[in-house]
């Protein structure tokens, strides 16, 4: 079973025991979130098993599938990559140089209710 959930304004496609980066939320670390933006439900005929494309019950939402549900707990708090923003005006003396570490939140998937 997969879904496809919006998480801070961003579509992930999620399954069950799966560890995900998602853009910063304010949550603390252990703690259990519930989206309830479920925007496509993928799941096996008979609800156990692998999900393949010739045997796949689909429920798509018009946006969100009603009564879908998707708990994950928070397991940390990260920083991506440096970026650096240099900015350069010739022949006039004018340098900056910044860097940016952007926030994003570790979350496992536990459960999708359909």
């Amino acid at each position: 079973m997969y879904a496809v959930v919006d998480i801070a304004g961003k579509q992930f496609k999620v399954s069950q025991a799966q560890r995900l980066v998602v853009p910063k939320l304010l949550a603390e670390p252990g703690e259990v979130l519930t989206f309830e933006r479920v925007l496509l439900l993928a799941s096996s005929p008979d609800g156990a098993g692998k999900v393949t494309t010739d045997s796949v019950g689909i429920k798509v939402g018009t946006p969100a599938v009603q009564g879908a549900k998707v708990q994950a707990t928070v397991l940390s708090h990260v920083k991506g990559e440096k970026v650096i923003v240099f900015k350069k005006k010739r022949r006039k003396g004018y340098r900056v140089k910044r860097g940016h570490r952007q926030g994003y939140t570790e979350i496992r998937i536990d459960a999708i209710e359909a």
